[in-house]
């Protein structure tokens, strides 16, 4: 299923009339902070009149650190969007204790965005670490999407590379 993130115009005049998105990008080296970018870069291209983005990004390798992540795991509880970009391998314990400990506490975020590099030629288990992030949202009350979503048993005919969601 495809969904699509629309923004309404409330009737309301005390409405912000630019809402302000915060974007937080979690990635695993430089191709896919590169392809997270070129996402975020994109959605501000086509969201920018109707809202503002603003983002941070941080680097899994940071994560190991217990004081970056606390700061990053704060960054996620106030963020709207998390986007996770990586290769779509087995995420590092430090990663996952990162999103165990901003889903813990909470998190004002609307989505959470799996972005894979390269599927098909990823070491490990693509298909897990799809599984657990779209756990995550559904145990997060998240909207999830996935992209690419080319996984085995899909009807290559009827694919798209747009961001697919499954509802939590």
């Amino acid at each position: 299923m495809q969904d699509t993130l629309t923004f309404h115009p409330s009737a309301s005049p005390e409405a912000e009339p630019n809402p302000a998105f915060n974007v937080l990008i979690a990635y695993q080296d430089l191709e896919t902070g590169k392809h997270a970018k070129r996402t975020y870069d994109y959605l501000q291209k086509n969201l920018g009149r109707e809202c503002t983005l603003t983002n941070q990004m941080w680097k899994f390798d940071v994560l190991s650190i217990p004081k970056l992540r606390e700061i990053a795991s704060k960054d996620a509880i106030t963020a709207d969007i998390i986007v996770i970009s990586s290769h779509g391998d087995e995420l590092p314990p430090s990663v996952t204790r990162w999103i165990e400990s901003w889903l813990m506490q909470g998190t004002s975020a609307l989505a959470l965005v799996a972005l894979f590099e390269k599927v098909e030629e990823s070491v490990g288990s693509p298909m897990a670490t799809r599984a657990y992030l779209a756990e995550v949202a559904r145990r997060g009350g998240l909207e999830f999407f996935a992209q690419p979503d080319e996984w085995p048993g899909r009807n290559r005919a009827t694919q798209t590379f747009a961001l697919q969601s499954d509802a939590p």
